[in-house]
């Protein structure tokens, strides 16, 4: 029984990775976010103007720089993603019944996790994906890496090892943004489920639209910190406490509303509603479909089926 649930959760965890290929669609969407969010002085607010102007200034390609570290890194962070939620859960529930509950504890767990082992993952793809970037915010310190491991190397060498874990606090605060995207995710299947016996490939697509949009918008000012702190190159905070304590958080939250107003904690919404919405609702598309046709020819009954 064990060794079942342990192929099971790795068929889920691979499903869950392969499907993150899915972003490719939409990358230069989240390469707008992260300008909007880490280059303050940008004027431009429209995902379009903001795409428009990097192309024009860096070029053609500019909008997928960092492209490949990116999915890599994303296939790796949901592989353990997806591998811990669906271990956990098939131990905890046993073939009884999911609930909403549940289902969120798992997935904090599960980010939790996550976060921990793919922190330098994401804090090397950040400083690669504005590498190059014009930028309007002088307060930016632009940075010099040939590629992954030279990023790695130069972090470490310069910033301390410490240094790849930067951001790691909002990052734990954000586990609750897959939590909560599960939770609604899990919740509005069961409900449909009750009304027929299979989703069709629409009402996976909605519902995955759905659970992530409600779990971006929640969370989205912890990003705009998370992405301002893995970066890491800013000249904002005298103290410099790089690692991400409260306090930090705090300071950054207000320099932004004290320089933008509220909505200066939502400057790229637009872009990563469109970005992960859409990835993200192919991404369950895709994984509902690999978990499926794999079990299918693997002779198995998901464990999901309950």
């Amino acid at each position: 029984m064990a060794s079942v649930l342990s192929y099971e959760s790795l068929v889920h965890a691979v499903a869950g990775a392969g499907s993150m290929t899915a972003m490719t669609v939409f990358f230069p969407l989240d390469t707008a976010r992260l300008r909007l969010q880490v280059d303050e002085k940008r004027k431009s607010k429209t995902t379009h103007m903001v795409l428009l102007e990097i192309i024009k200034e860096e070029g053609l390609l500019a909008p997928y720089r960092g492209w490949f570290p990116v999915i890599s890194s994303l296939c790796c962070s949901n592989f353990v993603y997806f591998y811990t939620f669906n271990s956990l859960k098939a131990v905890w529930v046993k073939g009884q019944h999911s609930t909403t509950g549940k289902d969120l504890v798992v997935g904090f767990v599960a980010g939790v996790v996550n976060v921990l082992l793919t922190t330098p993952l994401w804090v090397v793809n950040t400083r690669l994906k504005l590498q190059g970037a014009k930028f309007r915010n002088e307060d930016i310190v632009p940075t010099n890496y040939s590629g992954v491991i030279d990023a790695f190397h130069q972090i470490i060498r310069d910033e301390g090892i410490l240094a790849l874990w930067n951001g790691t606090f909002p990052s734990l605060l954000l586990v609750f943004n897959p939590a909560i995207q599960f939770m609604f995710y899990e919740g509005l299947k069961r409900q449909l489920l009750k009304k027929r016996m299979k989703l069709s490939s629409l009402d996976v697509f909605l519902i995955g639209a759905i659970a992530k949009a409600i779990a971006t918008t929640v969370t989205y000012p912890l990003q705009t910190v998370q992405s301002i702190l893995r970066f890491g190159h800013h000249r904002l905070n005298p103290e410099n406490r790089t690692l991400g304590s409260l306090r930090n958080i705090l300071y950054l939250l207000h320099q932004r509303v004290r320089r933008f107003g509220i909505m200066g904690l939502y400057k790229g919404l637009e872009a990563k509603l469109l970005q992960t919405v859409l990835t993200a609702a192919l991404m369950f598309l895709v994984y509902e479909k690999l978990t499926a046709a794999t079990f299918t020819v693997m002779g198995l009954k998901s464990a999901r089926k309950r």
